[in-house]
């Protein structure tokens, strides 16, 4: 996850990806990325997915995960972004309003593993003509083994 969050960092994308971090002791203990996706031929629509979120594991069950996924989730709320997009664990993403439902008609780049996993919610209203979206990633993402 380090490479992937480093890889994040680096890339230059438009809008800009949202990194957020949690320090202590002049040390990274949590980050959560946001990073943008798009869908084929609408330029109005803005999403971003959750990914990835990482806390160090003498630091996790102290709510500094959720206080990061707040955090980001407020910030964008902030701007014109639609949707939030993640790919984990339900019983996790469920306490800030992501669900698969939401999330059933956007298509991933690639096979999921765990399809149950692949969630979203909504900020902003967005109102699709298409039955199927398949969104599209920034290219750290652009990994099959990440799905």
């Amino acid at each position: 996850m380090a490479k992937l969050a480093t890889d994040l960092l680096s890339e230059q994308t438009t809008p800009p990806t949202i990194s957020l971090l949690v320090e202590s002791n002049n040390s990274a203990i949590g980050h959560v990325a946001f990073s943008p996706v798009t869908i084929d031929n609408n330029r109005d629509f803005q999403g971003y997915i959750l990914a990835p979120l990482a806390v160090v594991p003498d630091y996790q069950k102290h709510g500094i995960g959720s206080k990061l996924v707040e955090a980001g989730i407020e910030q964008l709320s902030d701007t014109n972004t639609h949707i939030i997009f993640v790919y984990g664990d339900p019983r996790y993403y469920s306490r800030f309003g992501f669900t698969a439902e939401t999330a059933e008609h956007f298509i991933t780049p690639y096979r999921l593993e765990y399809p149950a996993g692949w969630q979203a919610l909504i900020l902003k209203a967005y109102a699709s003509e298409d039955a199927s979206i398949t969104i599209n990633c920034v290219r750290s993402l652009q990994k099959p083994a990440l799905w």
